[in-house]
């Protein structure tokens, strides 16, 4: 089993190339098949997620071709199969996105109900609301999300509660749908207006996304494009974050500092000085940094994604901070490995209370999902002593070459897979 290893107290210097966005890339390569036409896809992260998703993408029928690591090309005009395949798509989320772009290229889909990190209930109920909205037929058999329809018809929807999947599910039924079509209280992230443009550029009428209403006026077919992907801001954020915790000096490049304001500005709080260039964000890590509160919220507030990173960083940090998750309910767990290094965390319902430490100490512990895997990785990094992070294929879904750029930026780290290889590793940096 993989595990990362890693020798802490080294600061962070030097400059790290962010790699495209994840959830936008999921998104996108899910709207691909909605055209007949080539769809050419640039910036593509090379993590598991999106492997997993081009391999789903192959089997329904489409002809996916990896023009290199980064760039694909997609022809859906040959997809023989409306009903996905568990094998590949309990593994992610985001497989209920082939819903939204089989329904509304084909009128009709299949899909298993969805996979992916263990951080609390994600029902899609919104998203199936807005498929009957539409005029589509909605069951639940063995295990899997059944959605047909004679012809969609445009609908005016009010989700319940701002739902990211939801938004682009409705967004790519409705592309195709006979009439204007108003989503309110719509998701606004960065992946939101990204995988819109993306629809815009193969033909959809699409208006207001990054807004709460957006306003989607159906077209008959979509046409072909070429598309390169947002850069991640999770992944920018996560650095930031190793920068702040290690005190070191790091220049994040490829990103939009529009998207990353709610994380700069709590890092500004701590004390770091946070500096913005046109497409990068340096940050450097101060001895004394200070606490704060934060609370997860939908963009633009700060990101749910972003609270693992967060709760260590502050864990190093003087006097008591809080932090609050508004978004999932089960998104603390890490908590108790956390603890194993010597953070002194109390958690209350949603509230984590965080009384900040003068230092962790290596332990050996376990990524419980995508995005605390993460943390537990950047804590190790400012720990005293050995860190070892089992069950690191979590952070493989999320991270494109994870340790080797932190490796670039002067961290002691290795991926190994045997304990005489991690052995070797102690053995070798003493």
């Amino acid at each position: 089993m993989e595990q990362y290893i890693m020798k802490g107290g080294n600061p962070l210097v030097g400059e790290v190339v962010i790699s495209g966005a994840k959830n936008a890339a999921l998104g996108i390569l899910a709207a691909s098949i909605m055209t007949d036409e080539d769809v050419i896809i640039d910036n593509l992260p090379d993590v598991s997620d999106i492997n997993v998703l081009l391999e789903a993408i192959a089997e329904i029928g489409a002809k996916v071709e990896r023009m290199d690591r980064h760039t694909v090309k997609i022809n859906g005009s040959n997809i023989h199969n409306i009903s996905v395949d568990d094998e590949y798509i309990r593994k992610i989320r985001a497989s209920y996105y082939f819903l939204g772009s089989l329904l509304g290229k084909y009128k009709s889909a299949q899909v298993p109900l969805p996979g992916g990190c263990n951080i609390g209930s994600r029902p899609i109920d919104q998203h199936l609301k807005g498929f009957m909205a539409l005029g589509a037929d909605v069951k639940i058999e063995k295990g899997a999300v059944i959605v047909h329809a004679i012809d969609l018809v445009a609908s005016h929807i009010y989700l319940d509660l701002v739902s990211v999947g939801a938004t682009i599910n409705i967004m790519m039924a409705a592309s195709m749908a006979e009439g204007q079509t108003i989503i309110e209280n719509a998701a606004k992230e960065p992946h939101i207006v990204d995988v819109a443009n993306f629809l815009n550029s193969m033909g959809a009428n699409i208006k207001g996304a990054g807004t709460d209403i957006i306003r989607i006026k159906g077209v008959k077919s979509l046409h072909g494009t070429q598309y390169s992907i947002i850069p991640d801001q999770i992944e920018a954020g996560t650095f930031m974050c190793a920068a702040a915790i290690t005190r070191g000096d790091v220049i994040v490049r490829n990103v939009i500092p529009k998207h990353l304001e709610a994380i700069s500005a709590k890092l500004s709080e701590m004390g770091c000085e946070v500096i913005e260039f046109d497409d990068a964000v340096r940050v450097v890590g101060k001895p004394l940094q200070r606490h704060t509160n934060v609370k997860t919220l939908p963009y633009p507030g700060f990101p749910t994604d972003m609270q693992p990173q967060m709760v260590v960083t502050l864990a190093l940090a003087s006097g008591t901070s809080m932090v609050t998750e508004s978004i999932f309910e089960n998104r603390f767990k890490y908590v108790d490995e956390l603890a194993r290094m010597g953070s002194k965390i109390q958690v209350e319902g949603s509230v984590a209370v965080i009384d900040g430490v003068n230092k962790f100490t290596g332990a050996k512990v376990k990524a419980p999902d995508l995005r605390a895997g993460a943390a537990l990785v950047i804590a190790g990094l400012a720990a005293d002593g050995y860190t070892t992070v089992d069950d690191i294929e979590y952070i493989q879904r999320g991270y494109e070459k994870f340790e080797e750029k932190l490796h670039a930026l002067g961290a002691v780290i290795e991926r190994v897979d045997t304990d005489k290889e991690a052995a070797k590793f102690r053995f070798r940096v003493g």
